[in-house]
């Protein structure tokens, strides 16, 4: 697996690691204050426990995913690693995506999962090609 480090363009492992850190400080901050992330507007009941335990699952979610990002990133990961992470968390930027849509939530707000997906999918595109050479080579 060494021999995949090399390959991957270092923009993707940068990449990576941003999302992993936005991963990470968005479940710890789940964790801390869901009020945070949801603001009041939302109608959301903070004190009811089948919330905080929903939240807390969501915040598990990602710092599961931040960590497991941040991991592949550090040690350098194949690029295989690298491309079933980065669908793992472009599939929740689609669900938050559809979610807002079906709830008709479309506005400012939607942007930052649709820019992330874009991302997300240039990088998969990219470490896809990765691959692909690396086959060819070996």
């Amino acid at each position: 697996m060494a021999a995949h480090a090399d390959n991957v363009p270092r923009w993707v492992r940068i990449a990576v690691g941003i999302l992993a850190v936005l991963n990470i400080a968005y479940g710890v901050v789940g964790y801390l204050n869901m009020s945070v992330l949801f603001h009041a507007g939302t109608g959301i009941d903070f004190t009811n426990p089948l919330i905080k335990n929903a939240n807390d699952e969501f915040a598990s979610r990602n710092l599961a995913i931040g960590l497991a990002l941040g991991f592949v990133t550090m040690i350098k990961g194949a690029p295989e690693a690298l491309v079933i992470l980065t669908i793992v968390r472009a599939l929740t930027e689609i669900q938050t995506i559809i979610l807002a849509i079906v709830q008709g939530n479309i506005n400012a707000m939607l942007i930052l999962p649709v820019v992330f997906l874009a991302v997300e999918m240039v990088m998969v595109k990219t470490l896809i090609g990765v691959i692909k050479l690396e086959e060819a080579e070996g």
